[in-house]
């Protein structure tokens, strides 16, 4: 496990949903949970036989989380332990309250966390959302910014929004580095040695001319290619291309 694993592990903070109603929202609700570095899930009177097929279909190798969530009769006893608490809604409610967005609460979360501060989310559940009782011993209401012509989301799909918000607030990986599989960025060294060896042979070709241009032209083929942010495998690759058609031809 690497730092930034190890880290969103130790502040990662609690998903509750509260009655949940389908076993299918519950185990992809899991599912979102193990994308973002979640993993401890807490049920309030879920519907039906716990645990169930269902759920684990759905869960889609999150299982350990459906495995280890923990059941409540009340939320009350659900959140008995946390310092923090934050209750997801897609309307307004006749109490004063804080109201954070994702993002907003992604940054609230980590907050708590440097304080020693537990936090949980709760999640209502799908027909309803939560109720008012639940909703007032919150410290904030978090609700997202959708089109109000269809305020409706899915419970799995808060859960993932508000997971991605909280997993981006960890630094995780560049996109770019978890692209290169292994490689890393070429170095200047490598960049000037493909740069010498591309104008050698575009010399002898000819295509550097006139002498008085070849110095623009130089810096328009250096700016294609510094812009490409190129890995140091694409560089060897690129000049392997480069002496392949330097060769002679014979046919």
């Amino acid at each position: 496990m690497d730092e930034n694993s190890v880290k969103r592990a130790k502040n990662a903070p609690v998903v509750i949903l509260v009655h949940p109603t389908l076993s299918e929202n519950i185990g992809a609700a899991a599912r979102a949970m193990m994308n973002f570095g979640l993993s401890e899930m807490r049920l309030v009177e879920p519907k039906g036989d716990w645990p169930n097929q269902k759920a684990i279909n759905t869960a889609s190798g999150a299982e350990r989380i459906l495995e280890e969530a923990k059941i409540y009769n009340t939320t009350q006893d659900a959140v008995s332990d946390l310092q923090r608490l934050y209750a997801t809604t897609a309307r307004a409610r006749d109490m004063e309250k804080p109201v954070l967005a994702p993002r907003e609460l992604a940054r609230k979360l980590h907050s708590n966390s440097a304080n020693r501060e537990k936090s949980g989310i709760l999640f209502g559940r799908e027909s309803k959302g939560l109720n008012n009782d639940d909703v007032a011993s919150s410290d904030a209401i978090i609700m997202v910014p959708v089109n109000p012509e269809h305020r409706s989301i899915n419970l799995a799909q808060a859960v993932l929004i508000i997971g991605y918000e909280w997993f981006q607030a960890t630094a995780p990986k560049r996109l770019d580095e978890v692209t290169r599989k292994g490689g890393q960025a070429a170095s200047h060294r490598e960049l000037i040695g493909f740069f010498d060896h591309l104008e050698t042979e575009l010399d002898d070709c000819g295509f550097l001319y006139p002498p008085e241009k070849r110095p623009r032209m130089v810096r328009n083929i250096r700016n294609i290619f510094t812009r490409a942010d190129l890995s140091d495998q694409e560089v060897k690759t690129l000049r392997g291309i480069v002496a392949g058609l330097s060769r002679p031809r014979y046919r």
